[in-house]
């Protein structure tokens, strides 16, 4: 990673429009998370947008070493978020590979090239967003708690966004952020990795699940879906295989954990 990846980074006052791109792995999978960042989003007064012309952002093709698939995929996402609207990404997986990736893939297009610089300055991953744009700042509602924080090889890396994650979690009075051994480690899902490496994938994760239990946490929070699936996918199987009835690991995207901390009961 270059230092300047997400360091020299400006950024906009608080628009009153946005998009959403809301990720295959949120539209299939987890829905409620895509809903919740709208919510999120329109508390603080902005209009959001949801193109339905959407698809995958083309990563998995890309890190499998499909170059062309890729930007097959990624040229159905450049002309259909048309007006000059930050994009907001509830997923630092997905907002780094638009917003790094795409100049790449049509390097040798310069009509494309064009279109691709001027999509990816406008993309945010959801935390950066909150913290950078929108100042996001609400009372913590819920009772104490204590959580563990995983950040994406990719939110890290290409994002910077394990600072903004920290950051909205640690604006939550009652919520305590436990520190797991090793955080900067990958969790082992890494898209088709898992798949096509499931050994390693299932000691890698095997690992992150005891070091997260370690800290005494009892619930995880993370902004990408894909880790949160897998950590807390596997550490179902281990409560299955130990025969235990309540999940020792559940998970919550930073979305929705946000949204429910920082939600007024209903009168």
């Amino acid at each position: 990673m270059t230092p300047d990846m997400h360091t020299a980074r400006s950024y906009p006052c608080k628009p009153d429009n946005v998009y959403l791109f809301a990720t295959c792995l949120v539209d299939q999978f987890a829905p409620e998370v895509g809903l919740d960042t709208v919510l999120l989003l329109e508390r603080e007064g902005m209009k959001v947008h949801v193109p339905e012309q959407q698809t995958c952002c083309g990563q998995p093709a890309y890190t499998s070493g499909y170059p062309n698939e890729a930007r097959a995929v990624a040229l159905r996402q450049l002309d259909i978020f048309p007006e000059p609207w930050p994009v907001v990404v509830p997923s630092g997986s997905c907002a780094a590979m638009i917003r790094h990736h795409y100049p790449k893939l049509f390097a040798q297009d310069p009509l494309l090239l064009a279109k691709a610089k001027e999509l990816s300055a406008r993309v945010y991953e959801l935390t950066e967003f909150l913290v950078h744009v929108v100042n996001f700042k609400r009372e913590d509602l819920g009772t104490e708690c204590s959580i563990a924080l995983h950040t994406s090889c990719h939110a890290r890396r290409e994002m910077g966004s394990h600072e903004t994650s920290v950051a909205l979690l640690d604006s939550l009075a009652n919520v305590t952020v436990l520190e797991q051994a090793r955080i900067e480690e990958c969790c082992g899902f890494g898209g088709t990795f898992a798949m096509r490496h499931p050994d390693i994938s299932e000691a890698i994760v095997s690992d992150k699940v005891a070091s997260i239990l370690a800290t005494g946490a009892r619930r995880l929070v993370s902004a990408d879906c894909g880790c949160l699936f897998n950590i807390t996918g596997r550490a179902g199987k281990i409560d299955e295989l130990a025969n235990k009835a309540d999940p020792s690991l559940p998970g919550t995207h930073i979305a929705s954990f946000l949204l429910a901390r920082t939600a007024k009961e209903p009168s």
